[in-house]
């Protein structure tokens, strides 16, 4: 049986309580409402949260319990009572992807007999910590919504945590007007970070970013007037360059890629930006970017000619793919 396909009855035939299927959807939204996210409010933690208040078919909330389970025994109720078999090797997915999660988010608690339990006990239990227990029994009736708020201001739910988290990991960076702003964590942000406050005080002084690919988009006020008036448009997320920042002085426009594992300005590449970009009222400069120059002889075969070539680790200088336009003598 999937995980998907609930009996409602279970051999209870027909009853006065809650079905399964009502049991799971309402649990779902609790889970919720008690800030957990996508992953901890599907169907196997809401199974598993039911376990832990041995709420049935066929029964009410007002039954709720908080009595203490091991992972075998949250998988053997689930089994008897919903009616789903899930494969031994599970136990470790529902232990590290729901109930490590209830943990933090403050609705379950672990091992209420003996905290110092060794971690690899067969004995390590689980159970709905005491004040959501009458949370649960509310559920259904005009209190519930008031003792549900009441609750969440005692804890930061998992939710609270992993916002918190994502927003200490976000990357910093300077922009060239000075104003800061922060860019979401991995990928390839860090070398765009550089990109943005070392390659452009150099080569760009002055230069406007009108756009960073990442999850903050839009960088708003004369940003938007710029791109209006430059003729750009933005496509979609993937297909846009990595960074793109306006030369006012020489009214050129950078397409810049961040090349930390793939993505340099090929010739494909090249082509697809032009195509992109061919109304736009400004020549455009193509720039492959890389974090140093080990990563950059990997693709330097690839990059177009009539490109430019930086690396984060040799900030001053750039390799210009452009033939005899820059051919000529240096002053010692």
């Amino acid at each position: 049986m999937t995980e998907r396909e609930i009996p409602d009855h279970n051999g209870y035939g027909e009853f006065a309580g809650y079905s399964a299927s009502d049991l799971l959807e309402r649990t779902e939204d609790l889970l919720v409402a008690l800030g957990m996210d996508r992953e901890r409010s599907n169907e196997r933690s809401a199974m598993t949260f039911l376990a832990l208040a041995d709420v049935r078919p066929g029964t009410e909330w007002t039954t709720a319990t908080n009595q203490m389970y091991t992972t075998r025994q949250i998988m053997d109720w689930i089994r008897d009572q919903m009616g789903v078999s899930y494969a031994p090797n599970t136990r470790e997915t529902i232990r590290r992807f729901t109930l490590h999660q209830f943990i933090a988010g403050g609705i379950v608690q672990y091992n209420a007999d003996d905290p110092n339990r060794p971690t690899n006990s067969p004995r390590n239990n689980y159970r709905i910590v005491p004040p959501l227990l009458p949370v649960i029994r509310a559920i259904d009736t005009p209190e519930y919504p008031v003792m549900l708020n009441a609750f969440r201001s005692g804890i930061k739910t998992w939710n609270q945590q992993v916002a918190e988290e994502r927003e200490m990991n976000r990357v910093p960076v300077r922009m060239p007007d000075g104003t800061d702003m922060t860019l979401s964590a991995g990928g390839q942000n860090v070398l765009i970070k550089k990109m943005v406050e070392e390659f452009c005080p150099r080569f760009i002084p002055g230069g406007v970013v009108l756009y960073i690919d990442d999850t903050d988009k839009a960088l708003g006020g004369v940003v938007d007037n710029v791109l209006q008036v430059l003729n750009i448009e933005i496509p979609e997320h993937g297909k846009a360059p990595d960074l793109i920042v306006w030369d006012k002085e020489n009214n050129w426009v950078f397409m810049m890629e961040a090349c930390s594992t793939h993505g340099p300005v090929d010739v494909i590449r090249k082509r697809e930006l032009r195509s992109l970009f061919d109304d736009i009222r400004a020549p455009m400069v193509f720039v492959s970017c890389f974090p140093d120059r080990a990563v950059m002889r990997k693709y330097l075969a690839d990059l177009a000619w009539e490109t430019e070539a930086w690396c984060a680790d040799t900030p001053d200088h750039m390799v210009h793919l452009d033939g005899i336009r820059f051919l000529g003598p240096y002053e010692s």
